[in-house]
């Protein structure tokens, strides 16, 4: 867990009913009971300083408590099927202050009834609001599906006006019409607009906010995406049997573990978007200018002190990247066309077995490295074929620091 003094305390609430799946809460999802897979992946947050488990069940206090959590007891009057998440949230972080005599900044409220949440979800709700100005964060999904919606079964006043104005433009009242689309467009997935699912994974809220507000989504709320083949929330047994199903593919080993000196002897960085954020700017004699980050290169200069092998790698034929390696002393090989094969070419001059490199990227054109390695590696906020083909993402955009929090995932430390 970070030793930062911000505290941010993450709640699971775990109650002992439920309906769909009888104690659904300690079911195990490849060989861990629920909460404690929750537990786990709080604990190995960065960003995470107390884990906290609200719960009316003494099993589930038993196993949280063993994997790592302290346990506040939920009372009976919120631990119904009608009470709100909010409701054991406060209660929890309210109790847990009392206790320690702690004041909390950020409170996460993160569900166990999400098997594969990963511990990069939880930094990245987390580092939205103690970093980024937002005051409530969320996990959220790429979703490319049309939503329909029955005119006839529970309509509402607002449902109303949709249908009505689906019957003026010719389509017959009642029956089903679309939510998000016009059903009488059928537009290319490339060309709409990204809509985003919500997980129901992780939510992070400023603390002084959300004991006014009572809610998870005052003030500016920041959007977290995460690997759409990770969602999944338990509902029902259906849901139960897929979870186990998938656990061995997302669990062993899980992606998005993050790698260790031990598993590699190469770092390979594309350029633009990975240590930019992948904006130009050009003055009036046409010459290009971008913004780097000095976490950076102190991250940078750690890993050639740990006696990595270091390389920068893009397709732009650029002065300025040319000059950014020659700051930061690492080779360089720009104006590739073909990154993978430059990629493989260095690695047998040097003598690297290409499992072992480290390749961090952020676009499409990255993805043939992707494959040749054994880390592929995207930062915060690549594309999501991208992001969805890596191995690890880094909470921290491109240019605001990612290769300097790749750095401290390889070395085992924060660098200051």
């Amino acid at each position: 867990m970070s030793p930062s003094d911000r505290r941010v305390v993450a709640v699971i609430p775990a109650r002992g009913g439920s309906k769909g799946v009888p104690a659904k809460n300690l079911a195990a999802v490849g060989g861990v009971p629920l909460v404690a897979r929750a537990v786990r992946e709080c604990l190995a947050s960065r960003r995470v300083t107390d884990v906290v488990v609200s719960t009316d069940d003494p099993g589930i206090a038993a196993v949280a408590r063993g994997a790592g959590a302290e346990v506040v007891q939920r009372p009976p009057a919120i631990a119904g099927d009608t009470a709100t998440s909010e409701a054991a949230v406060l209660h929890a972080l309210d109790a847990y202050e009392a206790t320690h005599g702690i004041t909390a900044e950020v409170v996460l409220l993160v569900q166990c009834t999400s098997p594969f949440i990963a511990r990069e979800d939880v930094d990245g709700v987390a580092g939205a609001v103690l970093d980024d100005g937002a005051d409530t964060a969320l996990t959220v999904a790429p979703f490319h599906g049309f939503v329909w919606r029955d005119a006839e079964v529970g309509m509402d006043e607002g449902t109303a006006d949709v249908a009505d104005t689906a019957g003026a433009t010719g389509e017959a009242a009642g029956g089903g019409y679309g939510v998000n689309h016009d059903k009488s467009y059928r537009p290319r997935r490339q060309d709409r607009p990204q809509d985003l699912l919500e997980t129901g994974a992780a939510y992070a809220m400023r603390v002084d906010g959300f004991r006014a507000e009572r809610h998870r989504f005052f003030g500016r709320t920041a959007l977290i995406r995460t690997d759409a083949a990770r969602v999944l929330e338990i509902d029902d047994p259906h849901d139960l049997a897929r979870a186990r199903a998938l656990a061995p593919l997302l669990d062993a080993p899980r992606p998005g573990a993050l790698p260790t000196r031990d598993d590699i002897d190469a770092v390979v960085l594309d350029f633009d978007g990975t240590q930019t954020d992948d904006r130009v700017l050009i003055d009036s004699e046409g010459r290009e200018l971008v913004a780097v980050h000095r976490g950076d290169g102190l991250g940078i200069a750690a890993l050639r002190r740990a006696e990595l092998a270091l390389l920068i790698l893009s397709t732009e034929q650029n002065p300025v990247v040319a000059a950014r390696a020659r700051k930061l002393r690492v080779p360089v090989l720009h104006g590739i066309d073909r990154k993978d094969l430059a990629l493989k070419q260095w690695c047998e001059e040097q003598g690297i077995a290409p499992e072992r490199v480290l390749y961090v990227g952020n676009d499409v054109n990255d993805l043939p490295c992707f494959g040749l390695v054994g880390w592929p590696v995207a930062v915060a906020g690549a594309h999501d074929v991208v992001r969805g083909a890596a191995r690890a993402v880094t909470s921290t955009p491109g240019g605001d620091g990612a290769i300097r929090e790749i750095a401290s995932w390889i070395l085992g430390k924060e660098l200051s």
